[in-house]
């Protein structure tokens, strides 16, 4: 394999975790998307680059979970998808599950010793064994899938539109769902998602930003900007996609974030 860097930026954000609000984490019960509640003015935040990774800048990056030392990642692209467990520190990946050609991977999630995996326009999810990466079961649904994190209880899902889905980990049944505003106005192309504290964090497709969403009224409450994390000098030339890929160790307070082949 001839040498592929791309960095993995680790960004300093205890400042903004501790902002976060201490809501509770049980999404709502209904079925039917929610009305925006009373507007909330979002915080605004900037970052601080505190270290890099090294890391596969070929990876279309659509899911990204810390455990352990190890990112976990699920690629996307049909014949490119993947699930991979890399090594935080030297990028190295030390094993890999490619999905069949006519799948494309999304979102990934850690839940009970399982990866959970949802796929684009195929609306089939697969739940791999955490150790051997061997297929357990999957489940159907009848959305796209995007993106995928959890709260400890339940599975919190993005389909590219302004809902986000809440599903029971072991049947993948529906339990509820919330429509994601900022104030009044509908927040679309939800992407990647990351359950922090309370609250969940999620990639906006082709914006350059961070959104912090209060999982039970659905209200943007920060919002991260990262508009300029890759230059020009950056990109050196190669091709690179959208900002997507959230990941935190809360041992260690740290968020890291990427962007679909990206080269740093």
């Amino acid at each position: 394999m001839n040498k592929r860097m791309c960095l993995l930026y680790c960004l300093w954000l205890s400042y903004l975790l501790c902002a976060c609000s201490d809501a509770a984490t049980t999404p709502p019960d209904q079925a039917q998307p929610t009305e925006p509640q009373a507007a909330v003015s979002p915080t605004l935040y900037g970052y601080e680059v505190v270290h890099t990774y090294p890391h596969d800048p070929t990876a279309f990056t659509q899911g990204l979970v810390y455990l352990e030392g190890f990112l976990y990642e699920g690629t996307g692209l049909n014949g490119r998808s993947s699930l991979r467990k890399v090594v935080l520190e030297s990028g190295e990946v030390t094993q890999q599950h490619d999905l069949s050609t006519r799948f494309f991977g999304e979102g990934i999630a850690v839940f009970n010793n399982r990866v959970l995996q949802l796929t684009w326009r195929s609306q089939t999810a697969f739940v791999y064994d955490l150790d051997t990466f061997e297929v357990r079961t999957q489940f159907s649904y009848p959305t796209e899938g995007w993106g995928l994190t959890h709260d400890g209880q339940k599975l919190i899902i993005s389909d590219g539109t302004s809902t986000l889905y809440f599903r029971d980990p072991f049947t993948f049944a529906e339990t509820g769902r919330v429509t994601v505003y900022q104030g009044e106005t509908p927040v679309t192309n939800l992407n990647e998602l990351e359950y922090i504290d309370g609250q969940v964090f999620a990639n906006v497709w082709q914006r350059d930003y961070i959104v912090r969403i209060d999982p039970q009224s659905g209200q943007v409450t920060g919002i991260i900007n990262l508009k300029g994390l890759l230059s020009e000098a950056d990109r050196g030339g190669r091709r690179v996609d959208v900002l997507n890929g959230i990941a935190y160790d809360s041992a260690g307070d740290r968020l890291f974030v990427t962007g679909k082949l990206w080269p740093k």
